[in-house]
Order: structure tokens, then C-alpha cells, then sequence
């Protein structure tokens, strides 16, 4: 993989300034790594690699929150289309975290909102963060979750951590992201079980709209197909075998025949 990427050209942070995408539409695609090595190999020509102090895979760190019923889990569950997720985003090699809240409306848009934190150590992170009234966190976060998370703040609490790796490929002309993951790792912070999918690569493709895509093509000629993954939803679900998740049974199949 290394190799391959070697031969790309690459894009640094400042000019990726124009590319937020931060209401944007994404479609996912789940393969495996021989599968993606070949996509590499075929996307050389129309795309370019992102590269951070000379690294062109980027560490990466999640901790998702939810209430206690789990209803962000649940209300992806049941297909409500207008749902959120809170997070923490951890930028491991850069030291840079971010307190988010991702947005999906009716129309399958999907709207990040986001405020920095400080001194949060991915590679010891915290397990008490409370945004309970009065608590240290609700006063540093609390008016940026009160202006754009619709549950009560209060009531949630971290559930699911997960570390991958990404590497992130910006075409050309500079109207998509495609962000690659790979080396996936779950814990549930309930349950205490813990998940690994090291040889599973989650593509995402992340644009303004339906703007015309290089990648689609190579995705359809390597019978990469579109398939709904939500980190936190699929991590949950294979780590907490005692939630509801009747409709997440048969991507957890597809996901072990991709494997396979």
C-alpha cells in the first residue's frame, strides 16, 4: 500500500481549504484491501493524496455518545433518515480534537458542526465526560450542544470508541473527498467487548451534490458496490449483542463475505 501511494501526487492541509464539504452527500463502498490496492493502482491518474509532515495514512480516534436507551443507534436502526451522531474526533498525529455533531436530513444531506478541544489525549482518553448541568464540560460545550444537538445534553454519555486508519484522496478538480479506512478496532465502553477488522476498507464518497465522479466508474469495474456503514451503529452492533439490530443482520453478512 505504501508503494503504491508513493506515486501519487500529493495535496497538503493549505489547499484543501476549499474542500471542507461540510454540507455535502455521501456514498459508502465496503471492500477489502487486495480489492482497494487495485483501486489505487487505477485512481493514480485523476487524484491526488493527502500528505501531513510527510505521512500519507492518518491515524484516527472516535469516541461516540448516545443516551442511555441508545437512541441515536435506534433511530438509525428503524431508517429514520433525519437523525445525529455526537462524537469526539481525535487527529492523532496531529494532536488536533474536535467535539462534533453530524447532521443527517430527509434529503440524505449530510451537516457537520464542530468546536476544538483541548487537552484530549486520544491515546489516554477520558471516560467521564458529562455535559450534566454545572459540570466542567457542560460549561466549555454547552451552548455549542444546546444550538445543535437536539437531544438534552445531559443525558448522554460516551458508548463506543473505535481507531482506524485513513488515507484521504482529492480528485483533481477539486469537487470530492474520498476517504479510505482501514485497520478498524471497537470497544464498547458498556460492554466491555471489543471488535477487530483489520482487513475490511470502509470508501467514502463525500461531494457537493451530484457532481461528476472519476471513481465511480473504477468502483462499478472492481464490482466495489454502494453499502451503508455507520462505524458507530456497526461497532455497536457487533460489540453488544444484546441491542435490537435485526436490521443490521444482513450487513453484518455481507460484511463477512467481503471478508471471506
Amino acid at each position: 500500500m505504501t508503494e503504491i501511494l508513493s506515486q501519487y501526487d500529493p495535496i497538503y492541509l493549505e489547499e484543501m481549504s476549499g474542500i471542507k464539504l461540510m454540507n455535502r452527500t455521501d456514498t459508502k463502498f465496503v471492500t477489502n484491501r487486495r480489492r482497494l490496492e487495485q483501486l489505487l493502482e487505477m485512481a493514480q491518474t485523476n487524484y491526488r493524496v493527502q500528505e501531513i509532515d510527510g505521512r500519507r495514512t492518518a491515524t484516527y480516534y472516535t469516541v461516540y455518545f448516545d443516551t442511555d436507551a441508545r437512541d441515536m443507534f435506534l433511530t438509525h436502526h428503524n431508517g429514520i433518515l433525519n437523525r445525529q451522531k455526537l462524537r469526539i474526533r481525535s487527529y492523532v498525529d496531529s494532536g488536533l480534537s474536535f467535539l462534533e455533531v453530524k447532521t443527517k436530513n430527509n434529503h440524505r444531506r449530510t451537516r457537520k458542526r464542530r468546536i476544538s478541544i483541548d487537552d484530549f489525549d486520544p491515546n489516554r482518553p477520558r471516560y467521564d465526560i458529562s455535559f450534566a448541568p454545572g459540570s466542567p464540560d457542560e460549561l466549555l460545550f454547552g451552548d455549542f450542544l444546546g444550538n445543535n444537538l437536539r437531544y438534552n445534553k445531559a443525558t448522554v454519555s460516551q458508548q463506543l470508541e473505535n481507531r482506524f486508519s485513513r488515507i484521504t484522496l482529492v480528485n483533481r478538480k477539486m469537487t470530492e473527498r474520498l476517504t479510505i479506512d482501514s485497520s478498524l478496532a471497537f470497544r464498547n465502553l458498556r460492554t466491555g467487548n471489543t471488535k477487530t477488522l483489520d482487513e475490511l476498507v470502509i470508501i467514502e464518497l463525500k461531494r457537493d451534490g451530484l457532481t461528476e465522479s472519476p471513481v465511480l466508474e473504477m468502483l462499478r469495474q472492481l464490482r466495489i458496490h454502494p453499502l451503508g456503514f455507520s462505524k458507530y451503529c456497526m461497532g455497536t452492533a457487533m460489540t453488544d449483542l444484546g441491542i435490537k439490530q435485526n436490521r443490521f443482520k444482513s450487513r453484518i453478512r455481507d460484511i463477512e463475505k467481503i471478508l471471506r
